[in-house]
Order: structure tokens, then C-alpha cells, then sequence
């Protein structure tokens, strides 16, 4: 039956997999509306992010942050300031006490190089890793497929590119080591 052409090349097995994704989609959309409301409290944020199947250990989230999917894991002692955005077409683990400033960005997603007539190819995720203890500056982005070492700085503003070596402070776009920590 899924063999069968309908009108414009809609398959039944077609129409499933939008209804699927659609609904999926919508559910997402009624999740973050929820968990990221500024009267959300906390403990019941956390609680929503827990039954999402986020693996929070930690209440320090605070409102307006976004959560693109499931596989995110966060540390105990972590704060999420306001706004931050966890996209999460990869995996995203944050280590224990990390601190985390206003609308700071963990971006997975990122597309193959596509043809000449559309460069933006196919959709790909890779994880992005915050070991302990680190500081993410705010409106700091981190790419796909980053490590960012364990007790790291990122400035504020600064785009991350490359994997950070752990103890060091890093800013600029593209973000480079500009001192070393204790």
C-alpha cells in the first residue's frame, strides 16, 4: 500500500511519519512553553524537565531556556541563567557546578555541505561536552562537537569553535586561550 503514489507523492507512510514529527514537534513546543515560563517555579521546573526525560541533577534552571530534545544531561550545582538555549539534535552533557549566563547557547546542529543550489545539506548533530566546574559567559555560543574542559571561562559573547583545554580562559570569535588557570 505504501508503494501507492497519491496526489503529489503522498504515501501513507508519508502521511505517518509528518503526523509523527508534527505531533512531536508540538509537544516540544508545549514542554518549553511550560517549563520556560517566568511563573514556572523551579522545583517544578525541574520536575517537568525530569519527566521530559532531561537528566537534570540540579533546580538552578531559571526561566526562558530551551530545550530541543532529551538526550541532555546536566550536572548537580549547575545554573542556567535565563534564556539559555540547549538545542540537542546531539547529545549535551554539562559537568557538576557549572555557571552558565543569560541566553548562553549550546548549538549541536549543523547541516552537511549541500549542492550548489541549496549548500545547506543534510541535518547533522554532534554533542557538545562542559566539563566541571566551568563559567559560560552570556550570549557565549559553543558549536557542534566541542569539549569545553573542566574548569574553563568562556567570556561572555565569545564563539566556540574548537575544543577548550581545561583551566584556561577563552574569548574572541573564533574563541582562542587567552590565559592559563590555577
Amino acid at each position: 500500500m505504501d508503494r501507492v503514489r497519491g496526489v503529489r507523492g503522498i504515501t501513507p507512510s508519508w502521511l505517518r511519519e509528518r503526523a509523527r514529527s508534527t505531533a512531536e514537534r508540538a509537544a516540544l513546543l508545549v514542554f518549553n512553553a511550560l517549563q520556560g515560563a517566568a511563573l514556572t517555579p523551579r522545583p517544578l521546573r525541574w520536575a517537568l524537565l525530569r519527566a521530559w526525560g532531561v537528566n537534570a541533577a540540579t533546580r538552578l534552571i531559571n526561566h526562558g531556556c530551551w530545550f530541543g530534545g532529551r538526550d541532555i544531561h546536566i550536572g548537580p550545582g549547575t545554573f542556567l541563567n535565563f534564556g539559555c538555549v540547549l538545542d540537542n539534535l546531539g547529545p549535551i552533557r554539562v559537568g557538576a557546578g557549572c555557571h552558565f549566563g543569560m541566553r548562553a547557547m549550546l548549538v549541536t546542529s549543523t547541516h552537511e555541505i549541500g549542492p550548489e543550489a541549496s549548500r545547506a545539506g543534510a541535518l547533522d548533530g554532534k554533542p557538545i561536552t562542559i566539563g566541571d566546574g566551568c563559567w559560560i559567559g552570556a550570549a557565549a555560543i559553543i558549536l557542534p562537537g566541542v569539549t569545553v574542559g573542566a574548569g574553563c571561562i568562556v567570556a561572555s559573547g565569545a564563539i566556540v569553535t574548537r575544543d577548550c583545554e581545561p583551566n584556561g580562559v577563552y574569548a574572541g570569535n573564533p574563541a582562542r586561550r587567552l590565559r592559563d588557570l590555577d
